[in-house]
C-alpha cells in the first residue's frame, strides 16, 4: 500500500481528533500569488479552509510571494495578486481575527528557518521531491537554487509557527512527508523544538478549466472568483465544445463538455451526470446557459462581499500588516527556541 492510501485510511480518525478538540491543532496553508484565484482554488482548498476555521482550528496562511520566482523570471503584480487573495480570502469567510494572513517576504526569521533544515536533507532527497521532478522535467533547464530547496522552504512555511495539521491532496503529501523528517531530525539532532505535523488528505475535486485540462492561472483555463457575471458568461460561451446535442458526461473523448458538467454540478451541489441528464438533448448552447447560471448563483454572495471589501483598502492593508506582525511574532520565537536548540545564543559573552 502506498503512503498516500496508507495516510488515507487514518483520516477518520485524525477527522474526529480535529473535531473534537479543534483548539490543539495550528493549520499552516497557503499558496503562492502568480495570479487571480479561480474556482479550482475555491472548491479545492479555500472553501476546506473556512471549514476548519469553522470548527474552531487556528489558521495560518501564507501567500508565498518569496516562491513566485522559484519558476518565474519576474514577480510582475505580485503586489496587485496579494491584494486579490486576500479580498477573495475575506469574501468566502476567512476571519482576519482568527486567521493569519501573511506574505513570506515580511517575515526574515521564517526565511532565516531554511538554513538549518538545509543542512537536513540531502540532494537526492530534494530531487526526488514531485514538484522538483515535475518542474525540472517541464522546464528544460537546469533547476535554480530556490527551486531545488523548495520543499525545504515550505517545511519552514510549516514548522515556523509549530503547524501541526497541514490540508493537502495527494500531490502535496511529499511535502508533509519531508518536513516531518526534518521536524524529527532537528529533534533528535538538537532537541525537542518541533511537532511532526500531520497531512489532512481533503476530499478536493480536481475542477477542470474550460478546456477540460485542470483549471490553472497559466493555462488560461480558468473563471476567476473576482470576475463579474457578465465576464463570467463571456469565457463560459468561448470554451470549446463539440457538435453532438446529446450532453454527456464523458471526460476522456469529451472534454469540454465535461468540464462544464463538473463546474455546474459543483456550484449546484449535484453530480455531473445529473447536469447531463436535465440538459438532455437541448445541446451545448443550453449547457453553457446551465453551468452561467449555475457559476452566478453560486458566487452572487461572494462577489457582493468582494466588492464591499475592495471598497474599504485601508482594511485590507491592516488584515495584512497585522497577519504580518503575528507572523514575525511566531517566527521570532521559534527563531530563538531553535538557537537556543542549537547553542547559537549569545546574550552573555
Amino acid at each position: 500500500m502506498d503512503s498516500f492510501a496508507t495516510t488515507t485510511l487514518r483520516m477518520p480518525e485524525l477527522e474526529a481528533r480535529v473535531a473534537a478538540e479543534p483548539g490543539r491543532f495550528r493549520v499552516l496553508t497557503g499558496e503562492r500569488p502568480t495570479g487571480r484565484l479561480h474556482l479550482g482554488h475555491y472548491f479545492g482548498t479555500v472553501r476546506e479552509r473556512v471549514r476548519l476555521q469553522g470548527l474552531g482550528v487556528e489558521t495560518v496562511l501564507v501567500l508565498a510571494d518569496y516562491q513566485v520566482i522559484t519558476d518565474r523570471d519576474t514577480a510582475d503584480n505580485v503586489a496587485v495578486n496579494v491584494r486579490d487573495a486576500i479580498l477573495d480570502y475575506l469574501a468566502a469567510g476567512m476571519d482576519p481575527a482568527s486567521t493569519t494572513i501573511f506574505t513570506h517576504s515580511s517575515v526574515p526569521a521564517l526565511n532565516q528557518l531554511l538554513l538549518p533544515f538545509l543542512s537536513l536533507v540531502t540532494e537526492a532527497e530534494l530531487h526526488r521531491n514531485p514538484t522538483v521532478k515535475a518542474e525540472l522535467a517541464a522546464s528544460g533547464r537546469s533547476l535554480s537554487g530556490l527551486m531545488l530547496t523548495y520543499p525545504v522552504h515550505q517545511a519552514a512555511d510549516i514548522l515556523f509557527c509549530k503547524g501541526n495539521l497541514v490540508p493537502v491532496g495527494k500531490d502535496n503529501l511529499p511535502h508533509v512527508e519531508l518536513t516531518r523528517t526534518i521536524a524529527r531530525r532537528f529533534n533528535e539532532r538538537f532537541g525537542p523544538v518541533f511537532p511532526e505535523p500531520e497531512p489532512l488528505i481533503t476530499a478536493t475535486p480536481e475542477v477542470p478549466g474550460l478546456d477540460g485540462r485542470k483549471m490553472s492561472k497559466s493555462y488560461g483555463n480558468a473563471i476567476a472568483l473576482s470576475m463579474t457575471a457578465d465576464e463570467t458568461a463571456a469565457v463560459i460561451r468561448k470554451s470549446p465544445t463539440d457538435s453532438d446535442r446529446v450532453i454527456t458526461f464523458d471526460p476522456v473523448t469529451r472534454p469540454g463538455v465535461s468540464a462544464l458538467l463538473t463546474t455546474a454540478a459543483l456550484c449546484a451541489g449535484v453530480q455531473p451526470e445529473e447536469v447531463a441528464g436535465h440538459i438532455g438533448a437541448a445541446g451545448s448552447g443550453a449547457l453553457k446557459d446551465y453551468t452561467i447560471d449555475a457559476v452566478n448563483t453560486r458566487f452572487a454572495d461572494h462577489r457582493q462581499r468582494r466588492n464591499e471589501f475592495a471598497a474599504d483598502p485601508a482594511f485590507v492593508t491592516e488584515v495584512l500588516l497585522a497577519g504580518n506582525n503575528r507572523a514575525n511574532e511566531m517566527a521570532e520565537t521559534t527563531l530563538g527556541e531553535v538557537r537556543a536548540a542549537m547553542g547559537m545564543l549569545y546574550r552573555v559573552l
